[in-house]
């Protein structure tokens, strides 16, 4: 039901369906009473029976049409069938009776339907000679002058078929021209589509501007500023905590007051460090170490506290025309560092650890390789982690600023973690 007006909305194809199932008989059962009433004066007692029949013949095509109609493709020869059986029952009731050209007229309106266009014009003009015929006081003329009428209303009829089909093909090509036309331009807008789809690809392919506006663009909301500082109290305090915990426990397990007061001052050098990070972190400033140095000056001294904290050889390696990077892209990869270096430091059980920094041309790579115990990725990473801690952080950093962090890891084979951020230059 429609809201406006409260009745179902039917469209002009579906009106024209209903017509072309159900108007043959209610044309037929006019045609039939106006037949039945005229039968006395114009027909015999043997023609009325005949007339009788042929309804009947007509009433029993038009329910096979209607089962055997829908559906089918165009132009079927079952619908050929049906058109000349239908106007062979009209003329043959027109002939009986003038009055059944009532019925023969649905003649005029199907032919394009059912038949081919040449097919179509013959079944119309057939059509026109039975409509004459009628017009002209019935078949066969009994005179001359119905002779000369019938003629002339054929010439009429068909003069009016001939115009108003070719009116009708001009429609229906124009039809046709408006649907290629809409065709044409849905595909045109499908391939303006598709191109927008590659310029959108190799806009998100250029990886500098790309970048550098994401770099540039500053997060804002609640969220956002969560996500931040839960990964900074991780990647700072609770790292620091870890230190501060593993310090004092080898002090308590140590008998040597020297090397236990060693492990106490590292411990407290841990708290202090942790609290500067705290600090900086709240008031959302690079890290420390980067404050003072270069990026790969930074990765050497924190690489060097770790290794002195936990006992683990570890060596910082710098590849490439090392040059001064923006401020996020260094805080980036120094957090990825440290990071990596905790995980190892924590799960991995490493003899040594390698650090790699490397400048290209577009990219700066930071890796980290250790030859500790290794584990699953598959059964340890997602697919994808947005969070703000642990492995799933680096990836959330990196993906900040555009970049990438990759884990290659098996049991027993040691872990790599790999960084891939654009070389944005500071400035």
């Amino acid at each position: 039901m429609t809201a406006d007006g409260g009745r179902d909305t039917v469209t002009v194809e579906q009106a024209w369906d209903r017509f072309f199932r159900w108007g043959p008989y209610a044309l037929l059962g006019i045609a039939t009473l106006v037949g039945a009433a005229s039968s006395d004066l114009l027909m015999t007692g043997d023609e009325a029976v005949a007339a009788g029949a042929l309804v009947a013949a007509a009433v029993a095509l038009q329910a096979w049409w209607g089962r055997t109609g829908p559906g089918l493709p165009e132009f079927a020869l079952a619908g050929r069938v049906h058109y000349t059986l239908r106007y062979a029952i009209a003329f043959a009731l027109t002939w009986l009776n003038p009055f059944f050209a009532v019925y023969a007229v649905i003649g005029y309106f199907d032919a394009v339907r059912l038949l081919p266009r040449r097919a179509a014009l013959a079944g119309t003009l057939a059509t026109a000679l039975t409509m004459a015929g009628s017009q002209a006081g019935g078949l066969p003329p009994a005179s001359a002058a119905q002779w000369i009428a019938f003629g002339a209303l054929f010439v009429l009829n068909s003069s009016l078929v001939l115009v108003f089909g070719r009116l009708a093909a001009r429609e229906a090509d124009n039809a046709k021209a408006q649907a290629c036309a809409i065709t044409a331009l849905e595909e045109a807008n499908a391939a303006l589509e598709e191109a927008n789809g590659r310029l959108e690809r190799a806009l998100a392919e250029n990886a500098g501007l790309h970048a550098q506006l994401l770099v540039q663009a500053r997060e804002a909301g609640v969220a956002d500023e969560r996500r931040r500082l839960a990964a900074e109290i991780h990647d700072t305090i609770a790292q620091g905590l870890t230190g501060i915990i593993t310090q004092l426990q080898a002090a308590d397990e140590s008998a040597d007051a020297a090397v236990a007061r060693r492990h106490t001052d590292r411990a407290a050098a841990l708290a202090r460090q942790s609290l500067g990070e705290a600090r900086r972190s709240v008031h959302d400033l690079g890290p420390a170490a980067l404050e003072r140095n270069s990026l790969p000056q930074a990765l050497t001294e924190v690489t060097g506290a770790w290794s002195e904290a936990t006992g683990v050889r570890a060596r910082v390696t710098v590849t490439g025309t090392a040059e001064a990077l923006h401020a996020e892209v260094e805080a980036t990869l120094l957090r990825i560092a440290q990071e990596a270096l905790a995980n190892a430091g924590r799960h991995a059980r490493a003899g040594r650890v390698g650090v790699t920094l490397s400048y290209m041309d577009d990219e700066v790579t930071l890796d980290v390789r250790d030859d500790g115990c290794g584990f699953d990725p598959l059964a340890v990473l997602p697919r994808r982690s947005t969070g703000g801690f642990g492995l799933g952080g680096m990836r959330a950093r990196a993906e900040r600023i555009a970049g990438t962090v990759d884990i290659e890891s098996e049991p027993g084979g040691g872990t790599a973690v790999s960084a891939r951020v654009p070389l944005v230059r500071h400035g």
